[in-house]
């Protein structure tokens, strides 16, 4: 099976490769592991103690952060490496300050495995969610290095579970703990003689509680917001921006409207700017001073600040729900206690399908469901409250799985000082 998972990780780099020819992200993978081995060597030093965590991309390292943090406060002679797997999630994670070194994860050989470890020498490792690397994992096990899997996942249909899934669940048998999120997943391990396991949580709830705790204003956000019936709509695909477009500045519907789009390439925002004519581009407010009051529409056309744009809404509304995909991080609205809104995908994400039972959110499927929710959450004062507080408090009931996966450090001594 291993020479099987070899043809399979070989055949993945060389359709990487074919496609870097017109690709941008399939180039940034190829170009951005050139002479990763030899950038590494000049980083780190014989003497560094690296604590390694490893994302896929860019949500996962949202996971991640809270952890890096506290483990950067409680060992603060240790060094943060973070690698990843998909360009988004580098791209992001370039300039932050909490991690020593920044790199892609070399491809999965035995090879590469061991050149990687060798050079950075890692005292523990933590995958965050997902990935499942053979050749990593079973390098780390043979040197003894303890390997964590944090806020983990686990659904009925995943191989893990399949008859012919034998090989995979050996996988799981190379983390020295799994931490995951739901008690469904507990069970669905367990059948497999997964027993190393227990619920840690989502360490999403960490992050966004502590964005909320020190949020910092945009006065230029509270200049263009001058009523009480706008909505903020984040990381939004086309599917959504089309629902939004049939709400904006209608009775009922939106009075003032900010679009942070999923993609903010030039192209889209071109299309955005079709669909609302008389919208304003955020960069361009300070040229807007005399009108930009009377748009309704705002479009962000940055990232980084939507997590802050959430708190700022009367409702709120999460893209991703009309996409194969799925919806985005529903947890960064619903912490500001506001009601969440979002489209028909959404059943894979456990969050979303606990705050709609917890009465904190909705999913509506078309543009008369939209209009007809945000008009009773406009015109009822009492019940958007009710519905913001229900949201808000399930975020805060929901923290706490950074400090379960520290005092599993600390109690089985995984690191030292």
């Amino acid at each position: 099976m291993v020479f099987i998972y070899n043809i399979f990780v070989h055949a993945y780099l060389l359709a990487v490769r074919v496609a870097a020819n017109w690709n941008p992200k399939a180039r940034a993978w190829v170009q951005g592991r050139k002479d990763l081995f030899a950038e590494l060597r000049t980083k780190i030093t014989v003497n560094d103690r690296v604590i390694w965590l490893h994302c896929s991309s860019a949500g996962e390292f949202e996971q991640g952060k809270p952890v890096i943090e506290a483990l950067k406060i409680t060992y603060p002679d240790h060094k943060i490496l973070v690698s990843f797997f998909s360009p988004s999630g580098y791209s992001v994670a370039k300039n932050y300050p909490f991690a020593d070194y920044i790199t892609y994860l070399p491809l999965d050989t035995k090879s590469n495995a061991k050149t990687f470890l060798y050079i950075i020498r890692p005292e523990l490792i933590l995958f965050v969610k997902y990935e499942f690397w053979y050749h990593h994992l079973s390098t780390a096990a043979y040197r003894h290095i303890p390997v964590l899997l944090i806020s983990a996942t686990f659904r009925e249909n995943q191989v893990f579970f399949k008859k012919h899934g034998g090989f995979f669940r050996q996988i799981l048998i190379l983390f020295r703990h799994i931490f995951v999120q739901d008690q469904n997943s507990i069970k669905l391990l367990q059948s497999a003689s997964v027993n190393h396991v227990s619920i840690g949580g989502d360490t999403r709830f960490d992050r966004v509680a502590k964005i909320a705790e020190d949020f910092a204003p945009i006065p230029a956000i509270e200049s263009f917001l001058t009523t009480n019936h706008s909505i903020v709509a984040g990381s939004t695909w086309k599917g959504d921006e089309e629902l939004l477009k049939e709400i904006e500045g209608q009775p009922g519907g939106a009075e003032k409207l900010i679009i942070a789009p999923h993609e903010i390439n030039q192209g889209h925002l071109n299309e955005l700017h079709n669909s609302f004519p008389s919208a304003v581009h955020y960069s361009k407010l300070d040229q807007h001073t005399d009108d930009s009051s009377k748009a309704t529409t705002l479009i962000i056309d940055n990232v980084g600040m939507l997590s802050r744009l959430y708190r700022y809404a009367t409702i709120t509304y999460v893209g991703g729900g009309f996409t194969k995909d799925g919806i985005h991080n529903i947890l960064e609205a619903a912490v500001w206690g506001k009601p969440v809104i979002f489209g028909p995908n959404y059943k894979k994400y456990r969050e979303a399908t606990e705050l709609i039972e917890a009465g904190g959110a909705f999913a509506v499927s078309n543009g008369s469901e939209l209009k007809q929710l945000t008009g009773r959450l406009f015109n009822d004062e009492q019940y958007r409250e009710a519905v913001g507080n229900k949201a808000k408090n399930y975020v805060l009931t929901n923290t706490g799985a950074t400090e379960r996966i520290l005092q599993f450090i600390q109690a089985n001594r995984l690191l030292t000082s």
